[in-house]
């Protein structure tokens, strides 16, 4: 009965594609497959054994019939073996078969199915069969050569059949302007568009969703807006699709306003919309109004999947709401997508970046996959909790699961280190870093340089610097912040010198710079900084307007600083602070407490930074009674609780005051144990009244907690020598002798002509030496005529009055004074700076010069400034 269907059915009706048997793993196959209109013959259903019924129905076939029926059988049980997903036999049957027999369309199968399986391999086998066989590779065949080249990966392969068989199907332009998305190179993509507009190929939604990602990634803002009003005219804008991209355009250009508008006229919003609505505003900053969109998504009943909850989940770690963050955890496992490792690592994330640090471990315990990604953000977790030792363990234990570190990882574990000052452990990771050939990348020579700079170690973090193939501006910016804070600020302007060289500096840059100027106290080169600031618009940049009225203040022109300070639009709690700060250092305690008022007027509250500020101020004027009113602000309205900082400037402001026996009491009775730098000041206070006996009481703290400290022992020594107790400053000097200690030498410098001029005390090197030392006996001599006799006592010697008076005359400030009279204008203010307290004996000669000669001298040492003019101090005494 078989064989008798076989020989009277027409041999050329379609097989029933539509039929059961066709549909199911491969159902895209088989809208594919054909493109030619010559139908495949249709055969009664076949036996088991499919070479008993191909010869049974060759059997009652004319000799025309059998030729094409053989034809056909190859290509049909090859088509068949296609249908049932087996590569391998559909590869094996096409080699077996006469190559003059096999249609273009049995290729096609075959590469359909090997695009499927994204099997590279097997389609290059097809490829290699269609051209030994000489099989003429037309527009359908050659269309999908290049889908199974672009789908398996191969894009360059797809793409040199492509140029040759060029046709105007939208579909192949849109796979190669895809393929060419999906590996990140835009440029290419967009030039295929350019060219689908020049030969007129009709475009549709895929491309425009396509192109427009493409320019979103380039940051193409004006030709991404021509493609908006281009699909308008093509009467495209109400495809969900394509509005989709057009949203997402928008949001990665920061155009977070036009998106915006566009997702609220898209009538039939998908989830698709409310995803690229929802993580747009979080990767633009605007995660508490991504949580508002997502309760309205929840309120109009749109079911969130994956992408919606990984994007809420980023938004609540931005904002730290932990609340919703739990119950979107809550959601992800209802949903069964909480073992998915992309969901899991944005709520490990989560937790971490809201503190809950329990929380991120035990989502890190339950995971079974563990990528890169999850190690990474464990280890950040520890790092953001200051558990830098954790942090590191994490990373050997990473290593040691067989999980390689990505550049991310370095960089994080760097920045553990950094954050607690681990060299030793930052030392193990640059060797991992090392060993691993990672050292060339230019984020973990950042990083290093970073940890090492953070950690103290600027020799180390230049070796890596100097070892850098490539700079770019944040590795110049590193280490001249590096050099800046670790008090290197003549290698700071140096480095400066030579990046300006090479690249043009940003706003951070020149933050990082001024601290150096005001650390040399060099106008002249911070007044330069402020030339590059407003010729570059750089003064809109908080952080730099900061820093420059930092400068001046430090500089010794508070009046420049209170200019600006002035200029600047929108005041931070830093830029009060900086300026409270500056009126203190100066000695002008009413101009900051104006300036503290005034803050919290602005509504902006103060921190313990700011009281910090504001207690220092009074006590470097002697205002003793608005000092404790703020002490008490401080605590009774603003709620901060006082650290030893603040009780330091309490127990200065006492001990400046005379006050010796309340600040001593006031030291018994803080609720925490004070440390060196509280007894230190009232230490100081004992000298500047002259309280030996109270001197060596405090002293006997002072030493228990720092016994390294020369200072400490220095300014005992110093109390003893102006009572002329010098048996006591003898048996001190010995001790210090014993242990080793070494005072710091006196160091004074000043800016002549942007050149930097030091002077060591009792030091007669510089070229100018034998000028200063005239001029200093002539002002001595002159100073005595008036009146004015050498305060002997500052000598610290035990010598007669003569000794005592050229010991004095060394003094470092002096050497610096009497070049600033040699060497600047009569006009101009003489501005020296000090590494130590200055002696007063040289306050008393700044005073007489000032005077006498009529020059305003600015004298900054290691604890204030002093203003001197006409033989007036700013300080008042209070140093």
């Amino acid at each position: 009965m078989m064989i008798l269907m076989a020989t009277i059915l027409p041999p050329k009706l379609s097989l029933p594609l539509n039929n059961k048997k066709s549909r199911g793993k491969h159902s895209f196959h088989s809208k594919y497959v054909f493109f030619s209109n010559k139908p495949y013959p249709k055969f009664a259903p076949l036996s088991p054994n499919l070479h008993f019924s191909y010869d049974t129905v060759s059997v009652f076939a004319s000799p025309a019939q059998s030729k094409d029926n053989k034809i056909t059988d190859w290509n049909t049980k090859i088509y068949e073996v296609c249908e049932m997903g087996n590569i391998d036999k559909a590869i094996k049957l096409l080699y077996m078969s006469p190559k003059t027999e096999i249609e273009s369309r049995t290729c096609c199968s075959i590469l359909q199915l090997s695009a499927e399986l994204k099997s590279l391999q097997d389609g290059k086998k097809v490829h290699s069969f269609i051209c030994s066989s000489g099989i003429s590779i037309d527009s359908v065949l050659g269309s999908k050569l290049v889908f199974m080249y672009v789908t398996c990966g191969d894009l360059r392969e797809g793409r040199l059949i492509f140029d040759k068989i060029r046709n105007e199907k939208v579909f192949l332009w849109n796979l190669m302007m895809n393929g060419y998305t999906k590996i990140g190179d835009f440029k290419e993509s967009v030039s295929l568009f350019r060219q689908m507009l020049d030969l007129g190929v009709e475009v549709n939604s895929h491309t425009v969703s396509c192109v427009l990602k493409c320019f979103a990634a380039l940051g193409s803002v004006k030709e991404g807006k021509w493609v908006h009003g281009f699909l308008l005219k093509l009467g495209l804008g109400s495809y969900n699709a394509v509005v989709n991209s057009l949203i997402a355009f928008y949001l990665k250009i920061r155009r977070v306003d036009v998106a915006r508008k566009l997702f609220d006229e898209l009538s039939n919003r998908d989830v698709i919309s409310w995803n690229s609505m929802i993580s747009g505003y979080v990767a633009n900053g605007f995660s508490e109004k991504g949580v508002e969109l997502f309760k309205k998504m929840l309120y109009l009943g749109v079911d969130m999947d994956l992408a919606t909850m990984v994007s809420i989940l980023q938004a609540c770690a931005n904002c730290g709401d932990v609340s919703l963050g739990r119950a979107v955890h809550g959601s992800g496992v209802k949903a069964c997508v909480h073992w998915k490792t992309t969901f899991c690592n944005t709520l490990l994330d989560m937790y971490a970046k809201c503190g809950v640090l329990d929380g991120a471990i035990l989502v890190f315990d339950l995971m079974s996959v563990r990528t890169v990604v999850t190690w990474t953000s464990l280890i950040a977790a520890y790092a953001r909790e200051g558990l830098s030792d954790e942090a590191i363990r994490l990373f050997h234990e990473m290593d040691r699961e067989g999980v390689s570190p990505d550049i991310f990882t370095i960089t994080t574990v760097l920045h553990a280190c950094a954050c607690n000052g681990s060299l030793e452990n930052g030392k193990d990771v640059h060797n991992y870093i090392r060993e691993n050939d990672m050292q060339s990348n230019i984020f973990v020579c950042n990083a290093l340089m970073d940890m090492y700079a953070k950690c103290g170690s600027m020799e180390d973090a230049n070796s890596v610097f100097l070892e850098m193939p490539v700079k770019d501006i944040i590795s110049w910016n590193t280490m001249i912040g590096g050099y800046s804070k670790n008090s290197l600020p003549n290698e700071a302007l140096s480095l400066f010198g030579d990046m300006v060289l090479e690249m043009k500096p940003d706003g951070t840059t020149l933050a990082c710079i001024l601290p150096a100027c005001a650390s040399l106290a060099s106008l002249d080169r911070g007044k330069e900084v402020h030339g590059h600031i407003l010729r570059n618009g750089f003064f809109s940049d908080q952080q730099v307007a900061n820093a420059l009225v930092d400068m001046y203040v430090k500089c010794g022109v508070p009046v420049l600083a209170r200019l600006l300070f002035d200029m600047i639009p929108t005041k931070d709690l830093i830029t009060w602070t900086v300026m409270i700060a500056g009126y203190g250092m100066h000695g002008f305690g009413n101009n900051a407490i104006t300036t503290f008022n005034e803050m919290r007027q602005a509504g902006i509250e103060p921190d313990e930074v700011s009281f910090i500020s504001i207690l220092y101020a009074c006590s470097h004027s002697g205002l003793l009674d608005e000092g404790w009113r703020f002490f008490n602000v401080m605590q009774d309205e603003c709620n901060v609780k006082p650290k030893l900082e603040h009780y330091a400037c309490i127990v200065d402001l006492l001990a400046r005051s005379g006050k010796l026996a309340m600040a001593y009491k006031f030291i018994k009775s803080m609720p925490i144990e004070p440390d060196a730098t509280i007894w230190g000041a009232l230490l100081s206070g004992c000298r500047i009244h002259h309280d030996v006996k109270l001197a060596e009481k405090v002293a006997e703290h002072v030493f228990e907690l720092e016994p390294e400290n020369t200072g400490y022992y220095v300014l005992l020594a110093n109390t003893y020598a102006e009572a002329e107790k010098w048996e006591e400053v003898k048996k001190l000097r010995q001790k210090i002798g014993r242990r080793g200690l070494k005072k710091n030498p006196g160091c004074s410098w000043i800016e002549v002509k942007s050149k930097v001029h030091i002077f060591l005390a009792g030091n007669s090197s510089h070229p100018q030496a034998k000028k200063i030392e005239v001029l200093l006996k002539r002002l001595r001599s002159k100073m005595k005529e008036e009146g004015y006799f050498p305060k002997t006592r500052y000598a610290l010697i035990n010598a007669d009055s003569l000794q005592k008076e050229t010991a004095l005359c060394g003094h470092s400030e002096k050497l610096a004074m009497a070049f600033g009279i040699l060497n600047l204008p009569p006009a101009r203010t003489i501005r020296v700076s000090k590494n130590l307290r200055v002696c007063g004996d040289c306050h008393e000669m700044a005073k007489f010069i000032s005077k006498t000669l009529g020059r305003e001298i600015v004298l900054r040492d290691s604890n204030r400034f002093h203003h001197f003019k006409d033989g007036v101090c700013c300080c008042r005494g209070f140093w």
